[in-house]
């Protein structure tokens, strides 16, 4: 197990199996020279993405696949080293996020464009290879010809959003962490058959477009008010005017995800405890409305491995909405009471003159002798 560390200071603690020596460990400025602004851990390896848009990636976990899966052929230096090394093949682009699952690595550029390496095990590099030790493009095509803009990973599959909001999903499916019903692979042959077909591969293995989550929102905070916009108007704010707190509302856990729609939190995928919030264990299949967060506003999500998180602002209380006091009366009988001290206040002689004296003599805090 290794942790990793993004402070203010642009160095980060370079993970390590063992204990560190006087408490000190090595830090990635030593290593990388540059600030870095994306980091991600997958199960044995990690990435970090420079502020130039270099990709770095250290740890053995990916070399035990490609070994087995590329025989005879020589790895990447960046799928055996231990420390920071650059990933090759991405010369020609700038990274702006990198992700890491269980053994594949991805990282979207400033271009719009997504690159996958790794295992394909489960068909996440929408690629027919078993193991790409280099990283290679996914086509635009594949994305109804839109560039990306965000894109998130899960132990064994991905998810996608398109610049006008569509997102796509791909990947390992058992457990409907992919939101749709896979195509037969009968029905796939005909369509590989078919030269208008943009992308050739089972089902699973390519980005699939999912209409029910088109416009996943993002969350944008301004000042202290936060508001739901559409991803037109957001885009505006963190190009035009460098607005940097702009996040967005899709999270995937090992074999889950949340995402927030028009305010409204979906669930899907692997539910064996209880991390899709609908009550039951059992998986879900295609995107469904968390009930329990029907009424809440602002939400924020996340998801861990086995389970799930949400931050959201509770509806008012209906006593705190009419202006109401909490210490209202309870019953009849108290309500008599106030009106009889009412009226007894009201019969006693005029103090204002009092009062303004006491105002005067107290720097502006009224007293009253009662």
């Amino acid at each position: 197990m290794f942790c990793i560390l993004l402070p203010a200071h642009p160095s980060l603690a370079v993970p390590s199996n063992r204990w560190p020596v006087a408490g000190i460990l090595p830090l990635f400025s030593q290593l990388l020279r540059e600030k870095v602004v994306c980091i991600a851990a997958g199960l044995r390896h990690a990435l970090a993405a420079t502020a130039s848009g270099i990709v770095f990636q250290w740890g053995t976990g990916l070399a035990s696949s490609g070994r087995r899966l590329c025989p005879g052929q020589t790895l990447p230096p960046f799928l055996t080293a231990k420390e920071p090394s650059r990933v090759t093949g991405l010369e020609n682009s700038k990274a702006t996020c990198v992700l890491a699952g269980s053994d594949h690595s991805a990282s979207l550029t400033d271009a719009g464009e997504l690159y996958v390496w790794g295992s394909n095990k489960h068909g996440l590099l929408a690629s027919l290879a078993a193991f790409l030790p280099m990283p290679q493009k996914i086509e635009a095509h594949c994305f109804q010809n839109e560039k990306v803009t965000s894109v998130w990973s899960g132990w064994t599959h991905l998810v996608a959003q398109t610049e006008t909001g569509k997102v796509f999903t791909w990947g390992r499916a058992d457990y409907g962490q992919l939101g749709r019903k896979l195509e037969s692979r009968e029905d796939w042959k005909l369509q590989s058959q078919d030269p208008s077909h943009p992308c050739s591969g089972p089902p699973k293995n390519m980005p699939s477009f999912l209409p029910c989550l088109t416009g996943a929102a993002e969350f944008c905070e301004i000042g202290a008010v936060f508001q739901f916009l559409p991803m037109k108007n957001l885009r505006f704010l963190e190009k035009r005017l460098g607005f940097s707190k702009v996040m967005e509302l899709v999270s995937c856990g090992s074999e889950h995800n949340l995402a927030v729609i028009g305010g409204t939190c979906y669930s899907w995928g692997w539910n064996e405890h209880g991390m899709c919030g609908d009550g039951s264990e059992a998986d879900i299949r295609a995107p469904k409305p968390v009930q329990a967060l029907r009424s809440s506003l602002g939400l924020l999500v996340g998801c861990g491995a086995g389970h799930s998180l949400a931050l959201c602002q509770l509806p008012a209380l209906p006593e705190l909405v009419t202006g109401s006091s909490l210490d209202a009366p309870e019953d009849a009988q108290d309500q008599e009471a106030m009106d009889k001290e009412r009226s007894r206040k009201e019969r006693q002689p005029d103090t204002s003159t009092q009062t303004q004296s006491g105002r005067s003599r107290n720097g502006g805090l009224g007293t009253e002798a009662l």
